[in-house]
């Protein structure tokens, strides 16, 4: 049992109850139950407080129907309000909610190399530009939030708003096990529609990177490399040891 004179996170809440954390997290939503905001969108809980509005006028506990990647229809606001929690990032891609787990070391040792020499590059093509890294939320429709793992921004279109609603010119994608279909399938389609010039997958576990470049409305493959240097035609001078990358 919990104990009963300290806050306690969703999920201790959840276990106590015999309910879902994404119930808890509708009635945090929805204002059904009482919770103090430590941080942003970040919530602790008063476990007896908590029972005493669940039973309050016989309100009955109804469990949450979220299944991810199934339900439509969610939107940015939707996903504005949902609570942060350790271990996982979301996405809504098409209004579909997305829940994954946070990333591996291995992938964001990946991540980190990867990003420096993106910076390199383009502090000498575009010193205005600039390359970001997730958690950051880019807006490509009301129903398509997402975080890439890495994607650029020329300086010619430069973040202007809170969800980064500037079209990248590059974005990638570091597969993990649990994001390989959402990341070859469905955030190709996704970022193909968007008109996203160029997206790369780039998987740690291989050792390969995959280059795409939009032409008329579809990605075309312009490079798959898993070992030597990488280049590419579309970024001349651009170049690095995939083997460092990936060791």
């Amino acid at each position: 049992m919990l104990s009963e004179d300290k806050l306690v996170t969703a999920q201790d809440v959840a276990d106590a109850l015999s309910m879902s954390v994404e119930t808890i997290w509708r009635y945090t939503r929805e204002k059904r139950i009482p919770y103090l905001e430590i941080g942003h969108r970040q919530y602790r809980y008063p476990k007896q407080a908590v029972l005493a509005a669940l039973t309050k006028n016989s309100m009955s506990v109804c469990e949450e129907q979220i299944k991810y990647g199934a339900q439509r229809g969610f939107t940015y606001g939707d996903y504005a309000k949902l609570p942060d929690e350790p271990g996982f990032q979301y996405e809504v891609i098409a209004g579909v909610l997305i829940r994954e787990p946070t990333p591996s070391y291995i992938h964001q040792r990946v991540s980190r190399r990867l990003q420096r020499v993106l910076e390199d590059y383009w502090a000498e093509k575009d010193p205005g530009g600039e390359v970001f890294a997730a958690p950051l939320d880019v807006w490509l429709s009301e129903g398509t939030i997402v975080q890439p793992d890495l994607f650029y921004l020329p300086s010619s279109r430069p973040p202007q708003h809170m969800p980064v609603d500037s079209l990248p010119e590059l974005v990638v994608e570091i597969l993990a096990p649990s994001t390989i279909r959402k990341d070859r399938v469905t955030k190709l389609s996704c970022y193909q529609v968007a008109e996203i010039p160029h997206y790369w997958i780039v998987d740690p576990n291989d050792g390969v990177i995959e280059a795409y470049e939009l032409r008329d409305g579809h990605y075309v493959s312009m490079v798959r490399a898993f070992q030597g240097t990488f280049v590419h035609p579309s970024f001349p001078g651009l170049s690095f040891d995939i083997e460092v990358l990936f060791a």
